[in-house]
């Protein structure tokens, strides 16, 4: 089982329209969070240490996460996917750029 974990700013849209999304899939387990202090599910040591792969969805992400859990990261494969913070919740656009940026980086899908 593959754990994936998805972060955004707020954890409102991007990423848990990607968790739902990933979710879906045979072997896949995914987890989304958000680097804001005021997300609806901030970022924990513990969901970095869980996750196999963790995709970022601007480069900004990637300095705060760095900033933020430096220590936690060793090892880890971090991928920032560009995706702007514009898309609602499950917006079919956003849906379908999720899946042809991740699942070639996954491989078997």
């Amino acid at each position: 089982m593959r754990k994936l974990l998805f972060i955004c700013s707020q954890n409102k849209l991007r990423s848990p329209t990607a968790e739902t999304i990933f979710s879906e899939y045979p072997n896949l387990e995914a987890e989304s969070a958000g680097l804001n202090h005021d997300a609806e599910v901030p970022v924990s040591p513990e969901a970095i240490e869980w996750a196999d792969i963790i995709f970022v969805m601007e480069k900004v992400h990637r300095q705060k996460l760095s900033q933020k859990f430096q220590p936690f990261l060793k090892g880890k494969r971090v991928i920032c996917l560009d995706i702007p913070d514009e898309y609602d919740y499950m917006d079919a656009d956003l849906i379908k750029i999720l899946k042809s940026k991740v699942l070639p980086i996954l491989g078997t899908y």
